[in-house]
Parts: structure tokens; sequence; C-alpha cells
């Protein structure tokens, strides 16, 4: 009964997004107009093709934002040098823009079909994939579904499964042992993760790591990164990265409470999500903080109090102007964000609690002291006051930091080793396709 049950759910689903399909328009031009999405390239979100399909064997590779994106270019690379196709999906506006940077036309990018039968059908007629790859959580039904239909290889790279989505698929099993069946394989990032897609009806199942752990380290204009050095020169600083709201308020309260012991300290501030930097700067005046934004190129001063990080892309400029450095996404909000290219760069990591998303990696980074955790702005305060103050400390942390993630490496051999089974053929596919070509 509660297979059946779970059967009739998805062919609602499935219904009920076909109908919904002709007035969803007006909410993707809604986006648009929020800078969501790509008003220029909208018709891809309706599963319209913006370049043709090129010959031979052909991936569908799907990375939903920025760290998901930045997490596959190593498999991606790979896989290119293998000569098969790969079209990339992204979600967001910021992604395209990653994917193009660290891409270029190597690939073909698009914006994923929404996932409603009617665009998700119009992409797979187009582009015809001989395998799915997708990065981490995603887990959309109808695409799921569509893809088993036509019965094309599905795998789940990096895979894993936050606290609050296991228990939400655990009181629906039938249900998400329905979608996960068509997984040909889970390539998951821990053992917790495997676990739970194993619970939930995944087969086979795979821990590899996190492949985040993998990727060279963000790039940075050296230009951009001399001038600033030069504007900061011998100030102390602290940046508070991929932050989220309410945490740039702390961030701010650190600075001003700090500024007594430091009158010399700059806090880098770098939003998860830049649109809101013209609300953000307005706060920090109001406070009687100076501000300098990079998007405007402004200089940074021994006047300025903050710098605001509102550009796309620069991580890895921010987090070389400091060794401390604080993850959003922690002290205000659950589920953290990724700690391993600040410590991978050369940062003390502190951190809110509220880290479930990256449980395994803050574990290593805090069991190694390479990270620690804080409950409130008061205590990150101590901690930023602490780690400006502690040269040895703070040096200690950096190498812990970097040591482990030196020992979480690994994780794209591993990827690459359960994939092979399905690349493999495509290699094969794709060499005969050029001999006949040649012939």
């Amino acid at each position: 009964m509660s297979e059946r049950w779970a059967r009739a759910i998805l062919t609602a689903y499935r219904w009920a997004g076909a109908a919904a399909f002709p007035v969803i328009g007006g909410y993707i031009v809604w986006r648009a107009g929020k800078g969501k999405e790509d008003r220029a390239r909208r018709h891809e979100r309706y599963g319209q093709a913006g370049r043709p399909r090129p010959d031979g064997p052909l991936i569908w590779m799907h990375a939903a934002s920025v760290g998901e994106t930045v997490a596959v270019i190593g498999l991606i690379e790979h896989l290119l040098s293998y000569g098969i196709n790969i079209v990339l999906t992204t979600g967001t506006v910021t992604s395209a823009k990653v994917a193009d940077e660290r891409l270029d036309d190597r690939v073909i990018h698009q914006y994923v079909p929404l996932d409603l039968k009617p665009a998700v059908s119009r992409f797979l007629n187009h582009w015809k994939p001989d395998l799915a790859v997708m990065a981490e959580s995603e887990i959309w039904p109808m695409t799921i579904l569509e893809l088993g239909a036509r019965h094309v290889p599905q795998v789940l790279v990096n895979g894993r499964l936050s606290d609050r989505s296991f228990a939400s698929w655990s009181k629906r099993p039938y249900l998400a042992e329905a979608l996960f069946e068509n997984l040909a394989h889970v390539v998951a990032q821990s053992e917790v993760d495997g676990e739970r897609f194993r619970a939930l009806g995944a087969r086979p199942v795979t821990v590899s790591g996190n492949m985040k752990v993998d990727t060279s380290a963000p790039p940075v204009d050296r230009q951009s990164l001399e001038r600033l050095q030069r504007g900061i020169g011998v100030r102390r600083t602290w940046a508070a990265v991929s932050t989220h709201e309410g945490e740039e308020t702390i961030a701010a309260d650190v600075q001003q409470k700090l500024k007594q012991r430091h009158p010399d300290l700059l806090t880098i501030v770098v939003p998860r999500h830049p649109e809101r930097s013209n609300d953000l700067e307005k706060e920090f005046l109001a406070r009687g903080l100076k501000v300098a934004r990079r998007s405007r190129n402004d200089p940074v001063t021994a006047e300025t109090d903050i710098l605001l990080g509102d550009t796309i892309g620069e991580m890895g400029l921010y987090l070389r102007l400091t060794e401390i450095a604080f993850v959003g996404r922690s002290l205000v909000q659950e589920g953290g964000q990724n700690p391993i290219e600040p410590a991978r760069l050369g940062t003390a990591v502190l951190a809110g609690c509220n880290v479930q998303n990256f449980r395994d990696a803050y574990r290593r980074l805090i069991d190694s002291g390479g990270a620690r955790l804080v409950r409130d702005g008061e205590m990150l305060a101590g901690g930023v006051n602490f780690l400006l103050n502690n040269h040895a400390a703070r040096g200690a942390m950096i190498k812990a930091g970097l040591t482990a993630v030196e020992d979480m490496s690994g994780a794209l051999k591993r990827t690459l080793q359960a994939l092979d089974p399905y690349i493999h053929p495509l290699v094969v596919k794709s060499r005969l396709e050029d001999d006949r070509s040649y012939g």
C-alpha cells in the first residue's frame, strides 16, 4: 500500500507540474527582476536549448550553486580529457559566472530546467545525455523520474543529506525509495551521508570524501591583491566570509568592540549574497563606520573600517588579505558554509555552532586544531581578539588547518573510480565514432 501511495504521489507531482508550467513564466520574470535569473537566457529554464547538441557521447553534469560548481570542476576537467562532451547546468547567475571563468567554452553551459515535466522533457529531448551526474543534494523528483524512464544512468557525486533533509525523507521512506531506486550509484561525502542514503533505499553507495578538498585554491587577480595590500599596509585584519543576514551586524559589532583595543583594525565582510550590499552599506554607515566597496574599486585607506566584498568569484582575493576568517551561516542560521577554502588559503577558521552541513570537515579541522567554534557574537569578538594578539597560536591554527585539508584529500580519485563503469563505455563509443569518421 505504501509503495502504491508513493507512486500515486509522484504521478500527482508530475501532472501538477505540467498544469503549472504555462503560468510559471511570471515567477521567472520576477526572479529575473531580482537578479536571480539571467533575463537574456531565461528560456533555458523552460528546457529550451541555447546551443546545438554536439555529435558523440554527452554527459549532463549538474551543480546547483557556486560551491557545488567549484567542487565538480576538477571532475569535469578529468572527463573532458577523455574527449567526451559535457553540458553543465547550474541554477544561479553566480554559479554560471564561475563556470564561465573556470571552464570557458570547454563545456556547454545551460541553466537547469525547472523540475516540471514539459521543461525536463524538452531538455532531455534535445541533449539526449548518455549519463547524468548530479552534485551533492540535488534530488529533483521529475528530473530523476524522466531520466529513469529513458534508462539514462544517474550518479549522485559528492552526495550529502543534511539533518533536516534526512529527517524529512525518513518520514516518507517509500517515496524516497521510489526516487532513489532510479540512481545507478551514490558517491557520498562521508560515512554518515552514506548510511543515510542506504537507509533511504539507494544502492549501491560508496564513500569518497568531500571533492571540495581536491579543488585547486581559488584564483586571484595579482594586481588587485597587491593594490589592496598596499592600501592595508601593516594594519591588522580579520574577515567574515559567506555571511548571511544578521551575521554582518555581528561582524560590525566585533569591529566596533575591538577597535578600542586595535585602532588599526580592518574588518573584511563578504556576504553570501552580494545583492544585499546596498542595505549593508547603509547599516554600516549608520553606525559611523567607514566603508570601502570592492564593486566600486574604493581604495582602502587608514580610515576604512570595513572592506565590503560585494563581488562574485573573488573569495581567493579576500582570504589572502587576512589570517583570521569567520565562516558564516553558522551563528544566525543553520547549516554552515564550507570551511575548506579558508583553511587551504592559510587562515585560522572560526565559525558558529550550526555547521551541520559540513559536519565532517569541521570535525576534522577542530580535532586537528585548525578551527574553533563560537557560541555568539561576544565569543567571536573574544576569539578574534585572541588570535590578533597571539601570533604563535594563530600560526599553529593555520598550520593545523593546512594539514587537515591535506589529510582529507583523495575524494576526486575515489569518485572517478566509482564513475569508471559508466564512463568507460562512453570513451569506447567516442573513439569508435572518431575512427568511423576518419575512415
